[in-house]
Parts: structure tokens; C-alpha cells; sequence
């Protein structure tokens, strides 16, 4: 029985790996699922799944993400945001020949292609058992406590953080490594490639993956593919804000079997390449999830969810392959406390 909790959420994984687990179903990434991913090496061709981290472009997509600013380092002086195209010879000693560049970075963690951490999203659930919800997230840990911010030096080393998952954090898949056998499931391809927003059910990817073979394994990542960020890569960092938001097929949360798939799956990631990887549901008076996959995901089952990855090309060449399956290579950045992180996944067929 885990220390935090005496009763866990119906039907999660809660425990499963321990009471301390920080890594859910990216447990089942073990070594044999990695050389099973190898196997499915034939070709030798290796895709590039992310985005330029700087698209989609503008705020209108989430107006709480912003594109990355790039500027200089200080200089050997301490003076800010100079150290860029230095000519040794006339800044440092003249008998230097070099030429120095350094710069930083301000990254919105979740703007482009990313993971979702376990501490992205938790919910209410009375863990306790005293009658009374609280907020807690996957595996019973704790905002403020496991969780903290935002406050000063949150992190607690005096760098200036605001905000530091101490549990939960995308450091755990990383130093774990995320690399074994996925599978692509084409939404677009046979919806026809449609950009309206639609609501794709289970009785939908039943019939898609049957068309194509595909099959998920115990351990498997799985990779929806729509069309979403071909368009985002088409409107070149000028997306229409009043389509971005709403297009694009997207995983039916309101479906319960396709709540009941992906537990009973045994998937260890979901991926897809549009914003979200669900929609939203209809609006109701009673207590629910905003999001029902990334409630059934992140909080309940341990699943991490990558979004906005790009699946154009390697759909394209699956098909034409005739394949579905492949070697997938995907950590995130080893950041401590984050509760997402952008990365360069690598498909390998």
C-alpha cells in the first residue's frame, strides 16, 4: 500500500510499479521491447518526427505558449547579450584568429513538438478515503508538497526557478530512454484527408487498423497521424488563427471504448501529431475532465502523451512500404521538473 494514497482511481495503475513509480507505463519499455523495436529495422531509413521548434508560429494556437527567443550570452565582462560574432583579435588579444558565437534560449516547454509529463495533468479524487477530494496527481503526489509553485526559488538551489516538479518530472523517462517498437495509425489516409474538425471513434480505428495490419503490443507507443502538422508546416509560421484550433481529426475522449483501448492495450506512450491528441467534450454541469484521454493518461494510467509530432513523410513511406511498425527513438530533453519538454523523435523503419 503506497504511503500517499489508501485507495486509488478505478481501473489506474496506481502502485503497479511501486509506491514511489514516476515512470507509469513507460515501464513496459523494457529491453526486450527495445530489441523488438530494432527488429522491426529493414530499410535503414531513419524520419525525423518533430517540427522546427519555432512552429506553429504566433500565440494563436495557445496563447500561453510563445516561440522560442534566441539572443547572445554575456560577455567575458558580464555584459548582457554581446557575446555573439566576436572577433577575438579585437575584443580579447590580437593575437587570436577566432571568431566565437554563444547563445541562450527562452523555450515555452510546450509550444511544438513535445511530450506530456505525468505532472502535467493531475485531478480531484479522494485518495485518503476521508470523503473529501484534493488535488493530487498520477500516483498520489502532491501539489505544493511533490509539486512546488509557483513560489520563489521553487527549485530550492537559488537558480531563480518559479516552478520544479520534484516528482513526476520528465527527467525520469529520459534517464530511463524511450526507444523500442511503435506503430502508426493512419487517420488521415483513410478519412479521406479531411481538415474538419472531427471526433474519431473507436468503431473508426478498429476499421483503420484492420485495413493496415496494424497491431498493438504490450509496450508499444502508438502514433496517430491526421494532417495537422503538415498544415502547420504549410502555413510557415502564419497560421489562420481562427482554423488552428479546430481542425483536423482527433481521438473521440468521449468514447468509452476508447478509453477501454488504450487501458487495455497495454500502450506505453500515445502520440499524435495534432494539438491535443483528443478534442473537447460537450459542455455539462457536472463534475468531469476538461480533457477525458489526458485525465485517463496522465492521471490515471501513467501514459505520457507527445503532441504536434510530425508523421507526414513516415506516413507516406509506410504506406508505400506497406508497413505500420518501426524502431521508435524519442527521449525527451534530461530536464529536471518539467512538467513537458520539446524533443526530436527519430522513426527508424
Amino acid at each position: 500500500m503506497a504511503k500517499r494514497w489508501v485507495q486509488r482511481p478505478e481501473g489506474s495503475t496506481w502502485g503497479d510499479w511501486g509506491e514511489d513509480d514516476e515512470l507509469g507505463r513507460i515501464n513496459l519499455i523494457t529491453s526486450e521491447k527495445v530489441l523488438e523495436g530494432v527488429r522491426e529495422v529493414q530499410a535503414g531509413k531513419s524520419f525525423c518526427l518533430s517540427l522546427p521548434l519555432d512552429f506553429p508560429g504566433g500565440s494563436s494556437l495557445n496563447q500561453r505558449r510563445y516561440p522560442p527567443i534566441i539572443r547572445p550570452t554575456e560577455d567575458l565582462a558580464h555584459k548582457p547579450d554581446t557575446f555573439y560574432n566576436v572577433v577575438a583579435k579585437d575584443s580579447i588579444a590580437p593575437e587570436y584568429i577566432d571568431v566565437w558565437s554563444d547563445d541562450m534560449v527562452t523555450l515555452w516547454t510546450q509550444y511544438s513538438t513535445q511530450w506530456d509529463a505525468l505532472v502535467h495533468q493531475g485531478a480531484l479524487f479522494d485518495a485518503d478515503g476521508d470523503g473529501v477530494d484534493e488535488p493530487l496527481y498520477y500516483n498520489g503526489f502532491k501539489p505544493h508538497v511533490d509539486i512546488i509553485g509557483p513560489q520563489d526559488d521553487a527549485k530550492g538551489d537559488g537558480s531563480g526557478s518559479v516552478a520544479f516538479a520534484r516528482h513526476l518530472g520528465l527527467e525520469h523517462m529520459a534517464a530511463h530512454g524511450v526507444q523500442g517498437r511503435a506503430v502508426l495509425i493512419d487517420v488521415a489516409h483513410h478519412l479521406n484527408h479531411t481538415q474538419e474538425w472531427t471526433a474519431v471513434p473507436m468503431k473508426t480505428v478498429r476499421e483503420i487498423m484492420a485495413a493496415d495490419k496494424v497491431e498493438v503490443r504490450p509496450g508499444d507507443m502508438v502514433i496517430l497521424h491526421t494532417g495537422f502538422t503538415q498544415k502547420i508546416l504549410d502555413w510557415d509560421k502564419h497560421p489562420d488563427a481562427s482554423r488552428i484550433q479546430a481542425m483536423y481529426p482527433y481521438l473521440d475522449g468521449e468514447d468509452p471504448e476508447v478509453l477501454e483501448w488504450i487501458t487495455n492495450s497495454q500502450m506505453s506512450a500515445l502520440i499524435a501529431d495534432n494539438y491535443a491528441v483528443e478534442g473537447w467534450p460537450a459542455p455539462s454541469p457536472e463534475p468531469h475532465t476538461l480533457i477525458p484521454v489526458h485525465n485517463l493518461c496522465l492521471f490515471k494510467l501513467g501514459i505520457p502523451l507527445g503532441e504536434m509530432w510530425y508523421t507526414q513523410e513516415l506516413a507516406t513511406w509506410l504506406r508505400a512500404n506497406d508497413r505500420s511498425s518501426f524502431l521508435l527513438t524519442a527521449p525527451p530533453l534530461r530536464l529536471p521538473g518539467t512538467a513537458g519538454g520539446p524533443l526530436n523523435p527519430i522513426a527508424t523503419v
